[in-house]
């Protein structure tokens, strides 16, 4: 596998919406895309960066951008994570660890780094965040797109 790397084609894949949809990243173009990786559901700091990205969605939204959550927990954690949170964006389940291997995140323990990645409405990368702010990272991402 290459290195991610920004100005590269971003990884394509598949997936299910929280509410069953089928979609692809390849099927997004015309939009950026937010694609985060996070290590668990309901842990105090990928809780603190969910509601960072849900607290900033709307702000998010007028620069077209739409987020997608990726960890290896299960449809029914992410569900009660989206729930009890009250998070407006998709959270994907991959819990055989596809996609958090194709872009290269997984740590040792089996679960995903924190790290997210810009895509652009080409399906380029354009921003990689490999230090992330839990707390702040919804503001981070605008604060980038503001530069």
């Amino acid at each position: 596998m290459s290195k991610l790397v920004i100005g590269k084609k971003a990884p394509n894949f598949d997936y299910k919406t929280n509410d069953g949809k089928s979609i692809s990243i390849s099927n997004l173009k015309g939009q950026k895309i937010l694609l985060y990786f996070y290590p668990r559901d309901n842990t105090p700091g990928c809780t603190k960066q969910a509601c960072s990205l849900r607290d900033s969605m709307e702000l998010l939204k007028d620069k077209n951008i739409k987020i997608i959550g990726v960890s290896k927990d299960s449809e029914k954690s992410h569900k009660n994570f989206i729930s009890k949170y009250n998070l407006n964006f998709d959270l994907i389940p991959d819990i055989e660890r596809k996609i958090i291997k194709s872009y290269d995140v997984q740590n040792e323990k089996g679960s995903a780094f924190r790290k997210s990645f810009l895509i652009d409405e080409n399906g380029i990368l354009i921003k990689i965040w490999d230090k992330v702010k839990a707390a702040t990272h919804g503001q981070e991402v605008l604060d980038f797109l503001d530069e």
